[in-house]
């Protein structure tokens, strides 16, 4: 049998300060490496008024490394959301361990919200968080206020024979936000805004490299109505992501059940697909896109936990793309034609994603 390795950005160990986005708060968190009295290891959170949280790191040596000795101040942001940046501040620092040890929920009962497993340690039990469990979980990235969710109601609305579940509403606000310490910046998505990004979207748009691809170059007017168009169909919404707040890039994120892909395999309800294209040239590049593709595959399995594949139908000839793909989790299942061009069926299963691809 083949063993998978974990797909892993180049991320430098032992970060001094690292930067977090919890899902209930706005405004960054830092996280800032530094030493106990005892000359201990031991990771501070803190945000607007100083120290936060904080919690003593311990190497791993004959079992998975972990933290202990927790410290709140009354008042922080909640619990688990506190712990879950210690977490993640963890995880960043060791990017090649795939489990962290808690102290048991009696001790710190927020680790009844993360962890999956229990080892037995010096005697002592702790409770294990598995990274590819981790990540999956709503605790940090995405912004939750910014979402509705729905539950699965049968719509009688769509394509005849692949009738999907009633959609949301396109979220509003900023979506996701994570800093990667690959790169030592933040990567961040929101929702297009017609009027305030019409003049970006056309810029990008008539760029000859994007035309190639896209083939949408026009007029302001033109992309004008093919925005317009997108706001009044639930299957699909248009996304500017973002370096450190800086436009760089376009998304459409769609049900694929619904899409033009759906046809082409057996789509399930919460099938999601994507396009995407980056329109800064300044972020050109291998490490960056790679960074956009780890990060709205995760977004689109943090949106929406029923959601088992996120699947794409590049050309079958654009070799950088798949090339990507296959860097990030995705499998190409196989070639079909659209009427317009040959596409490769492209496909990322959650387990595979989060097994394989650290963040």
């Amino acid at each position: 049998m083949t063993v998978q390795q974990p797909i892993a950005p180049a991320a430098p160990q032992m970060l001094e300060t690292t930067y977090h986005h919890s899902a209930f708060a706005q405004g960054d968190l830092a996280v800032r490496l530094t030493a106990t009295r005892d000359g201990r290891p031991c990771l501070q959170a803190a945000g607007e008024g100083g120290v936060l949280a904080e919690a003593v790191l311990l190497p791993g040596a004959d079992h998975p490394p972990g933290l202990e000795a927790f410290r709140f101040r009354v008042g922080a942001l909640e619990e688990a959301a506190m712990v879950a940046v210690l977490v993640e501040a963890a995880f960043m620092r060791m990017p090649e361990a795939e489990e962290l040890l808690l102290p048991e929920p009696a001790e710190l009962p927020a680790a009844s919200v993360l962890a999956t497993a229990s080892r037995t340690v010096d005697g002592g039990l702790r409770h294990a968080v598995a990274r590819r469990q981790f990540y999956q979980l709503p605790l940090l990235w995405r912004y939750q206020a910014n979402h509705a969710a729905y539950p699965c109601l049968r719509s009688s609305l769509g394509p005849d024979d692949r009738l999907p579940p009633l959609r949301p509403p396109r979220p509003v606000g900023t979506l996701y936000e994570r800093w990667l310490p690959e790169l030592g910046m933040a990567l961040s998505f929101r929702p297009i805004e017609r009027k305030r990004d019409l003049a970006l979207f056309h810029e990008w748009m008539n760029a000859p490299r994007v035309d190639f691809y896209w083939e949408l170059a026009g007029s302001e007017a033109e992309h004008d109505e093919y925005l317009a168009k997108q706001e009044a169909d639930p299957h699909i919404f248009g996304v500017i992501g973002s370096f450190d707040g800086e436009p760089a890039a376009y998304f459409e994120f769609y049900w694929a059940k619904e899409d033009r892909l759906g046809p082409y395999y057996e789509a399930e309800d919460f099938d999601r697909g994507w396009h995407g294209l980056i329109g800064n040239k300044r972020h050109l590049g291998r490490p960056k896109t790679l960074a956009w593709f780890r990060s709205l595959t995760h977004y689109l399995f943090l949106d929406e936990p029923r959601t088992r594949r996120v699947v794409g139908e590049p050309r079958a000839s654009h070799k950088r793309m798949l090339s990507y793909s296959s860097d990030t989790g995705y499998v190409k299942v196989k070639e079909f034609d659209f009427p317009h061009k040959r596409a490769a069926l492209m496909c990322c299963e959650r387990e595979t994603f989060f097994r394989e691809v650290v963040l």
